[in-house]
């Protein structure tokens, strides 16, 4: 168990990171999911091809899992082949969600080596596995909740698809897609009185700075409130925002989610592309559906973020945000949940040179969630 005392911060400000072991990329993010072979289907209308396949078929007795890729983005969607099992246990009490997020490291053992030694849960010790092309090393550790952070080698010798185990999947020449190129962050939701916790647990852990801080005075609106911190690694490859929720009038969307999640874990995923515009507009006709925020947020947006690239008139028509900071400007749409429980969702972002995380939508974005949180009785 992670035990509720504050980790011991190191003597480095928390704006500064170490470089404990170097990272590449996210390699992949694995959801846990009460039907794998039906949320292929889903994932196939946003874009995303399957590849590879672990499962009865495969000689894995424990689970099956398909892996899905749209330009550098790899997920996993895993189901367990029996009630019996971790997997079973954790849809049962958390629904869809992500179980393991995965970075590609220079070195595996390093990785865990130096995480672990520096307050991190082990989960699983480094560990090779092999199959005709090649070998691929992989270790973990526990992280916020039930989500697990998984270090991912892969030497260059590597032929693989994915992972040794894991078999090819035929091509399906009717995925089409859509513009999605990388995640771009991936944000956590904790527990009130936690975030200072995991904002130290990454610096102590990883090595990781602090990006950026959000209080309940930037992020609120009339009925509720929250707080947020931006930890990335070194070459801001890495971003991991951590939300806590704040004392508000109603109950605000975090507490919505710890509620339906049953406890801390991923919030939504967020997926850049070069080109919005295109990418939500064929999201949209292809039935995934966004947050609305009013036409007022419109109205005035031209004056608050100044001349860009693409036309208003397209972004109001597509109810995409906008924002600018002092090295650019950033787009970006909310999905509404993709699971029936309130929980996890994504978001689609485009960057023209900023690095932010849109703090000048927050107030008009979190107002138009409180309308959903109203249709579903939990505001």
């Amino acid at each position: 168990m992670i035990t509720d005392q504050p980790l011991r911060t190191e003597d480095r400000p928390l704006d500064q990171e170490a470089d404990l072991f170097k990272i590449k990329a996210v390699d992949h993010i694995e959801f846990w999911v009460g039907n794998a072979r039906q949320a292929v289907y889903y994932w196939k209308y946003w874009g995303f091809k399957p590849v590879a396949y672990s499962g009865l078929e495969t000689g894995n007795r424990q689970y099956a899992s398909y892996v899905i890729e749209q330009g550098k983005i790899r997920f996993v969607l895993s189901t367990p082949s029996s009630p019996h099992s971790e997997m079973a246990a954790h849809h049962m009490l958390h629904g869809d969600g992500v179980k393991v997020i995965a970075m590609e490291v220079e070195d595996a053992e390093s990785a865990y080596r130096e995480t672990t030694a520096h307050g991190a849960k082990g989960v699983q010790a480094p560990l090779e596995s092999s199959d005709a092309g090649g070998a691929v090393r992989t270790a973990a550790i526990q992280g916020y909740g039930q989500t697990v952070f998984k270090f991912v080698e892969r030497p260059n010798s590597y032929a693989g698809l994915f992972m040794p185990g894991y078999s090819p999947l035929p091509e399906d020449p009717t995925v089409k897609p859509v513009g999605l190129a990388a995640v771009d962050h991936i944000v956590g939701n904790v527990e009130l009185g936690k975030m200072d916790y995991w904002v130290n647990w990454f610096h102590n852990t990883m090595g990781f700075r602090q990006i950026v801080h959000y209080d309940d005075k930037v992020i609120h609106t009339e009925y509720s409130a929250l707080m947020s911190k931006v930890m990335g690694n070194g070459n801001g490859r890495i971003k991991f925002p951590i939300n806590e929720p704040a004392e508000g009038r109603k109950r605000s969307q975090i507490e919505e989610f710890l509620d339906y999640y049953v406890g801390p874990g991923v919030q939504h995923v967020a997926l850049i592309t070069g080109d919005i515009i295109s990418t939500v507009g064929e999201l949209r006709e292809r039935g995934l559906t966004f947050l609305r925020v009013p036409q007022a947020y419109y109205d005035s947006l031209p004056d608050r973020v100044g001349k860009i690239k693409e036309r208003y008139e397209d972004i109001a028509r597509l109810g995409i945000l906008a924002d600018r900071d002092d090295e650019g400007y950033l787009l970006q749409i909310f999905s509404r949940p993709i699971q029936d429980r309130p929980t996890v969702f994504l978001e689609i972002i485009q960057r023209r040179g900023a690095r932010g995380f849109g703090v000048g939508n927050f107030k008009a974005l979190f107002e138009s969630i409180e309308i959903e949180q109203a249709k579903r009785g939990n505001l």
